[in-house]
């Protein structure tokens, strides 16, 4: 039996995929209503997070640049946070204020604890003294050490190395569990890491959280290099050795000309 159509709202959001996507993603749109078929056009009904068609806001960059795929659990549960695009916060504009993270980066609990890992994998905060005092001291400092001043300054260092920022569930709705939404997604993310598997080198897979944790049972991922962590909402995360070893040659926070 044929998979019933695509919903005409999830194919107006997937039109916003870079062009080098649109074949894997149909098919795993596919592969959840071959699975689930009364998932899409339920969700196509209903009100869910990110808004604006940003459903695959995650895929504007070529398939073939990708060399890390990190993945999320879902999107935030805040309309104006919900992106699209894992731990990219919508938000937040500037990182930073005089007295260390701006108040939005701190009230994005996962984010700014990414944030911090960054500093201590840069050597700009160590891993003991990561609290309020000793941010300051790098906030003061930005512009000196040439640092990137706002989240999408961040989104671009990401984007420049290749980063697939991934959620596990691409969409929030407060009356569906987390595990749940994500479930009916495995069939789209199975698809997509097939995609990148064919990619060379092979991208590496960057696993954060429960969640997200769960891919490494997919034979789709087992070519894949693979680094795990908890979910950076732990204050763990900040001082997660294989975090830090992964991140710290990137030098993410570093701004860089736009060209």
């Amino acid at each position: 039996m044929p998979s019933p159509p695509i919903p005409a709202p999830i194919l107006d959001a997937l039109a916003r995929a870079h062009p080098s996507w649109q074949i894997a993603l149909r098919a795993g749109l596919e592969a959840v209503a071959s699975v689930q078929p009364d998932y899409l056009p339920t969700l196509a009904a209903e009100h869910y997070l990110p808004t604006e068609q940003r459903l695959f806001a995650a895929f504007t960059q070529p398939l073939s640049e990708v060399k890390y795929v990190l993945v999320g659990e879902g999107p935030y549960p805040r309309a104006d946070s919900a992106t699209g695009v894992c731990f990219m916060d919508g938000a937040v504009g500037d990182l930073w204020c005089e007295g260390g993270l701006a108040k939005p980066v701190n009230k994005a609990t996962s984010l700014r604890n990414f944030m911090k890992m960054l500093l201590v994998a840069d050597g700009r905060l160590d891993a003991g003294d990561t609290g309020g005092s000793a941010v300051a001291k790098v906030a003061a400092r930005v512009d000196q050490d040439g640092l990137v001043r706002t989240l999408a300054e961040l989104q671009r260092n990401l984007m420049r190395h290749g980063f697939l920022l991934l959620n596990a569930a691409l969409v929030f709705r407060p009356h569906v569990a987390p595990p749940v939404e994500a479930r009916a997604w495995l069939p789209f993310l199975r698809t997509v890491l097939g995609a990148l598997a064919a990619v060379r080198p092979v991208p590496t897979l960057i696993l954060w959280g429960k969640i997200a944790e769960q891919l490494r049972r997919l034979p789709e991922t087992e070519r894949f290099p693979q680094v795990v962590s908890e979910h950076p909402y732990n204050l763990s995360f900040i001082e997660h050795a294989q975090m830090q070893e992964l991140f710290g040659p990137l030098h993410l926070l570093r701004a860089c000309p736009e060209h």
